[in-house]
């Protein structure tokens, strides 16, 4: 009987040894952005905070913090001398999917730092330890919480819409998937609910983090792709380049004098899914309308089998080493 735990050990274990140290000159983590909203009117309630406490009454009236971002940080010990690089990630996740990957290899906020890269790893609004705002008392809309099933097929790892099933062994993928199938179950505990009504609050705490930081570079996957685009169009002077793993969509309004450099990177078996289908198409018909905006299509570079999720599959440093040079190329 395969051991995956076993497995997974002996991979990290490996990367652990033959890895050299990661070389910081300094780390470190902030909240940004956010507003304050006052509630009134509210009923009170009685509530067991603690295993063997005693009741607490519970008064939502008052004010709350909500909208709030969170970023890490890690300054390379030597750096590259070019403007940060934040990662930001897609729907449903948080800054997890750009660490360690579920099987235990290094993931892209690794292969950065050591290529130079001041580093900044965001939570986006409502994910992760950004924190959600209390609804529906301030936010109207109920969370989307997306099943193990979904995930496993929409992300292009399964290669229908009923492959996965909860016994491993009879789950059905990709012939040439690049995903390492024996953590995708790993892989499934990073997911979080979401929110489909917070973009404008998403692009403000950015914006905050752009004052912040001036001039930046950005990595993106997904929902983020068409925000990060918006971003970018309304700050050309601080988003450098923008460089988009699969954006989830193209905004209908507000690109037509787009101007930062831009790479798109697309994975496989894009034609097996009519919703992915589509994507493809906005994608590339906002590229070769879009000057100084680029494709790169995986399976046309001869690199065949990448998910939704490539910075995860078992390529992952080959894809980030061409994602590196495209944006070293771009800055001067």
């Amino acid at each position: 009987m395969h051991d995956a735990g076993k497995h997974d050990k002996e991979i990290w274990m490996n990367e652990v040894t033959k890895k050299a140290a990661i070389g910081l000159r300094d780390m470190g983590s902030f909240h940004i952005g956010g507003r304050s909203v006052q509630l009134r009117d509210q009923p009170e309630y009685e509530r067991v905070m603690s295993a063997g406490g005693e009741p607490v009454k519970i008064n939502l009236n008052g004010t709350y913090s909500i909208e709030q971002m969170y970023v890490q940080y890690f300054l390379a010990e030597h750096p590259n001398g070019k403007s940060p690089l934040v990662l930001w990630h897609g729907g449903g996740m948080t800054g997890a999917a750009w660490e360690t990957t579920p099987d235990g290899r290094e993931g892209w906020v690794n292969y950065f730092i050591r290529h130079g890269w001041d580093v900044y790893v965001c939570d986006s609004v409502e994910r992760g330890r950004s924190g959600f705002a209390p609804w529906p008392q301030i936010w109207p809309e109920k969370p989307v919480c997306q099943t193990v099933n979904d995930v496993y097929s929409r992300f292009r790892i399964g290669d229908r819409a009923d492959s996965y099933d909860r016994d491993p062994t009879r789950r059905t993928a990709y012939p040439n998937t690049r995903f390492p199938l024996h953590a995708f179950d790993q892989f499934a505990k990073q997911m979080v609910p979401r929110w489909t009504h917070t973009n404008e609050a998403i692009l403000s705490a950015f914006e905050a983090l752009l004052n912040r930081l001036g001039v930046v570079n950005i990595l993106c996957h997904s929902q983020a792709g068409p925000l990060a685009l918006q971003l970018a169009a309304r700050h050309p002077a601080r988003v450098r380049t923008l460089v988009a793993i699969e954006p989830a969509g193209i905004p209908d309004k507000g690109l037509a004098c787009y101007q930062t450099p831009t790479l798109m990177v697309l994975g496989d078996n894009m034609e097996t899914d009519s919703r992915w289908q589509l994507l493809r198409e906005k994608i590339l018909t906002f590229c070769s309308s879009t000057p100084g905006t680029t494709v790169l299509s995986l399976p046309e570079a001869g690199i065949r089998g990448n998910s939704h999720v490539m910075m995860m599959d078992d390529n992952n440093q080959a894809i980030a080493e061409l994602v590196d040079g495209w944006l070293k190329r771009r800055i001067t």
